[in-house]
């Protein structure tokens, strides 16, 4: 039975999404700062303004806690559900201010896009936002690829009481050091090590294109903070296409593999490991899968009409796929182009990759390939039990980050969560197929929403309200794992429905 909310579970909720709001104060003057060396004032003012309402309430909200306590699974749970729409809500406020929408909540779902690194954003024309506007939307991608709790972890604002409760409920399991507040340290250092280096390789290529000196050091240092955080974002409105350079695609596209790995491997390698990233479960699956569907979509695509013929269609074609994979959302075609260019069996393979996604432990969304190996290997274990005698005892084991013996209570929490994410896939791409689109394209939309994939054929300032709204779950949901999410839906409505009473009950 699940017990109701108490007023000091929401005293302890309240004290917690005030220092996250506070973290979000801090990463608001980021723009702040940027608007006032670009002179650009009016940008300035809102994001002061979004400053004032992120510390005010951040502050009273902080002062609701009662002790200092450690936090159970289901509070930290209700933190992390609440913290992303917390978050999303006053991220919107700057954006809102700005010319590039009609309505609070036009700017509400491109904060919510931008913070689940979706980024299947509705301004029409990307290319007149102001720096400022463009570095709040790249610190949220950075924010939200990185976790809300990760980066209150890294920087010292949450206390160890309630740390491991938060960092498992937004979707990570993984340690890379056993002490998870120094997990979240290491993440944030790692990341912002290959982003400044990428960056600054960026910056040089981008030189070389033409570009002056300041601009190119932003897109170099936006380019690469979105293709390793796996999100797929870029300042101008054609994506990559504008840069027109082999070598930009290349570096992002190394940046995207990166980012969809699983950052413990990752950290096991730099330590000298090197055997463990070929034996690894998630890096073997990534070999099969990817080869598979990279020939089955070289074949699809092979009758596609790009102009440019098959130089334009391996470049292309290797860049969108990557990009899927990985769910980073980054392709060389606009959306438009990518029904009306690409046959509707390789949309379907992209789709089908954003599904499954890259590896767990890392910034990229969707099932993720070590689920989808369990899954595989839990099938072929029942297999092989049932033309096995009875006295046989069958174990299995794989290798991640070591030998790891697989066992029911594994099994059946991949089995939910997949379960989970196919459920949210199908049901976004019903909404979209009652709102009048076509079943290809509202498959595709629904797994790019709830995957974090972005790599939309659907999403316009004009798409109808209430598919706006279920984008916007998906996005949410899939950044969350799902699992948070129905967890926190099951507990608010056991506080929100009437109690029965135990002799009603028994009536």
């Amino acid at each position: 039975m699940w017990q109701r909310f108490t007023l000091y579970d929401f005293r302890v909720i309240a004290h917690y999404l005030g220092v996250l709001l506070v973290l979000e104060a801090a990463a608001l003057s980021l723009p702040l700062l940027t608007a006032i060396i670009a002179q650009e004032w009016e940008p300035a003012s809102r994001y002061l303004i979004a400053v004032g309402i992120a510390l005010i309430v951040g502050t009273l909200l902080r002062m609701m806690r009662i002790s200092p306590g450690h936090l159970n699974r289901i509070q930290a749970v209700a933190v992390t559900g609440f913290a992303w729409i917390a978050v999303a809500l006053v991220g919107a406020v700057p954006l809102y201010m700005s010319v590039h929408y009609s309505s609070f909540f036009d700017a509400l779902f491109d904060s919510v896009s931008h913070f689940t690194t979706t980024n299947a954003t509705i301004i029409a024309f990307t290319n007149h936002v102001s720096h400022a506007d463009n570095m709040w939307r790249f610190i949220m991608n950075y924010t939200g690829g990185m976790g809300l709790v990760v980066v209150a972890m890294s920087v010292g604002l949450l206390s160890r009481g309630g740390s491991s409760s938060l960092y498992s409920s937004e979707g990570r399991s993984e340690h890379v050091v056993p002490n998870v507040v120094e997990t979240a340290r290491f993440i944030f250092k790692f990341s912002a090590a290959i982003i400044l280096a990428a960056g600054i390789i960026l910056t040089v290529v981008l030189l070389f294109t033409g570009m002056s000196g300041t601009r190119a050091m932003l897109h170099g240092v936006w380019l690469a903070m979105s293709g390793f955080m796996t999100a797929g974002l870029a300042p101008m409105s054609t994506s990559i296409t504008y840069y027109h350079s082999v070598g930009v695609e290349f570096v992002v596209m190394v940046l995207m593999i990166f980012g969809g790995l699983n950052f413990a491997l990752q950290n096991e390698v730099w330590n000298g490991k090197f055997h463990l990233f070929p034996r690894d479960i998630e890096v073997r699956t990534a070999v099969v899968w990817w080869l598979g569907m990279l020939v089955v979509f070289v074949i699809a695509a092979s009758a596609s009409t790009l102009g440019g013929g098959l130089p334009a269609l391996m470049r292309t074609g290797l860049f969108t796929f990557v990009g899927a994979a990985t769910t980073t959302g980054f392709t060389t075609m606009t959306s438009s182009q990518l029904s009306a260019l690409l046959p509707s069996g390789a949309v379907l393979v992209l789709a089908l990759l954003m599904g499954v996604g890259a590896s767990s432990g890392s910034t990229a969304g969707g099932i993720k390939l070590k689920r989808v190996a369990i899954v595989v290997k839990s099938a072929y274990e029942t297999m092989k039990k049932s033309m096995s005698h009875d006295s046989v005892r069958n174990v299995s084991s794989y290798q991640h980050l070591g030998k790891v013996m697989l066992d029911e209570g594994e099994i059946k929490d991949v089995m939910t969560v997949t379960m989970f994410y196919i459920l949210v896939y199908m049901l976004g791409a019903l909404a979209g197929i009652a709102m009048g689109y076509d079943a290809i394209s509202s498959m595709s939309e629904s797994i790019a929403m709830a995957s974090n994939s972005g790599m939309t054929t659907i999403t316009t300032v004009t798409m109808p309200l209430a598919l706006k709204v279920i984008y916007m779950l998906e996005m949410w949901a899939g950044r969350l794992e799902i699992v948070t999410l129905v967890a926190l839906a099951l507990k608010i409505g056991a506080s929100v429905l009437p109690r029965v009473s135990t002799h009603n009950a028994r009536k």
